[in-house]
């Protein structure tokens, strides 16, 4: 079904040497972004990188290749993963996205049976919102400790300071002044100004590279080999209730994809399928030692901007990108972005998780003057930026965003007086 403007449609396929250059536009514009995610946590690039692909070829099988859709590394799961990793290893966080993957199962087999309704009456935007804001804030002093202090350290640095800010800087200008393809790569285009602006003021180490392999396999971390399969109620409850979020912002970019392409994502191939292919993405990449997957934005912008919604552009660049996870010199290079340069291009990112929080609760007309939506946004705000804790053993803690996010869940469904316009709110979308 073609519009005017499109210019090559779902199952339209491009020659050979334009399928290149589109498929590397869809990778450069997750590249940063997927990158950035194991470098804040403490995983390997080559392996997100790896896993996006991956991740990305199973959703499309998922979804009968109707959708063309890139998955990423997913930021909602920064914070969780460097607490599970606080709480016993990077072993127990992989574990954790398992976890994560199986409640995308379970949704996706209970839209399948039922239908898709539910899923919005349990997760309004009065809900989904703030616990949005909760993630972007909460992560904030790790941007601003990352721009300000020598790496491993808390020793303030101006030289570094300086790092960051240029990073960012350079971030901005890309997304106000710049247009096209260019405007949708702040994160790659603020790392490359960062990274240039720190060889000249000296603070990479080249040793590494020096030292890697042209072609090198990435670093894998694989249960029952790499670590040991353990699981503890904690775990859980640290990395599960973000599927909360993350299940919601699957639904949106379906939606405004479905916009884009002119198709309903939502009935055909259907949200279970979709979610499903979300989920087997984000449980094979926690099996191999990659951080949770989501479908990215990005990449939906580059579709909007290009009108090229090919399917086989969307698989070229999950083919690149497993390509180049074996790059040893490229995944090197990668691993001597400074610190300072990461911390600037996440005070931006950061900031615009919390703002995309905001523009939800806008987006969504919810009404402040109503007492109950005042009531759920302002408790899950401060139980989830103030740090609360519920301890009911010493190996059982929930605390922080998880804990927003079920209190969250449990006001709105508890509390009296729901409107009806908001339980309805998805089943409009889909009509139109």
């Amino acid at each position: 079904m073609n519009n005017n403007q499109t210019v090559l449609d779902i199952h339209d396929r491009p020659s050979a040497g334009k399928l290149t250059t589109l498929s590397l536009q869809h990778m450069f514009a997750m590249f940063g972004a997927t990158i950035l995610v194991p470098q804040l946590v403490g995983l390997s690039p080559a392996i997100a990188l790896l896993t996006s692909g991956i991740a990305t070829l199973i959703f499309m099988l998922v979804t009968k290749f109707q959708v063309p859709a890139y998955l990423g590394s997913s930021f909602a799961f920064i914070l969780p993963i460097q607490m599970a990793t606080k709480e016993g290893g990077i072993g127990s966080a992989m574990i954790g996205s398992l976890f994560v993957a199986l409640v995308y199962f379970i949704v996706a087999l209970i839209i399948w049976k039922t239908g898709y309704k539910w899923i919005m009456k349990l997760l309004p935007p009065i809900v989904v919102a703030p616990v949005i804001i909760v993630i972007g804030l909460a992560l904030s002093p790790v941007a601003i400790n990352m721009a300000m202090y020598i790496p491993g350290t808390t020793d303030y640095s101006i030289l570094h300071f300086s790092a960051a800010l240029v990073t960012l800087a350079a971030a901005v200008v890309a997304t106000l002044f710049f247009k096209g393809i260019i405007s949708l790569m702040p994160v790659l285009i603020g790392i490359i100004v960062g990274y240039v602006y720190s060889l000249a003021i000296g603070i990479v180490d080249f040793s590494s590279v020096l030292k890697a392999k042209l072609i090198a396999s990435p670093d894998f971390l694989i249960p029952g080999i790499n670590y040991d399969f353990t699981i503890t109620p904690t775990l859980l409850v640290l990395m599960v209730p973000i599927a909360i979020v993350t299940i919601s912002e699957h639904i949106g970019h379906q939606l405004v994809l479905g916009k884009i392409v002119n198709r309903n994502y939502i009935k055909e191939p259907g949200l279970h399928r979709s979610l499903l292919g979300d989920g087997l993405g984000t449980f094979i990449s926690g099996l191999l030692g990659g951080p949770p997957k989501t479908t990215y934005g990005e990449n939906i912008g580059v579709l909007a901007i290009t009108r090229v919604y090919s399917v086989y552009v969307i698989v070229g660049a999950a083919i690149l990108a497993i390509l180049f996870s074996f790059l040893g010199k490229v995944m090197a290079l990668i691993a001597t972005i400074p610190t300072a340069v990461l911390g600037g291009i996440s005070i931006l990112l950061f900031g615009i998780i919390a703002s995309s929080g905001l523009r939800m609760l806008v987006d969504s007309n919810i009404d402040f003057g109503d007492k109950r939506n005042l009531v759920i946004s302002s408790i899950i705000l401060v139980i989830g930026i103030g740090g609360a804790k519920l301890h009911f053993t010493d190996t059982f803690v929930v605390e922080g965003m998880a804990l927003a996010a079920i209190v969250g869940v449990l006001l709105n469904l508890l509390l009296p007086g729901k409107p009806q316009e908001a339980n309805d709110s998805l089943e409009n979308e889909v009509n139109k």
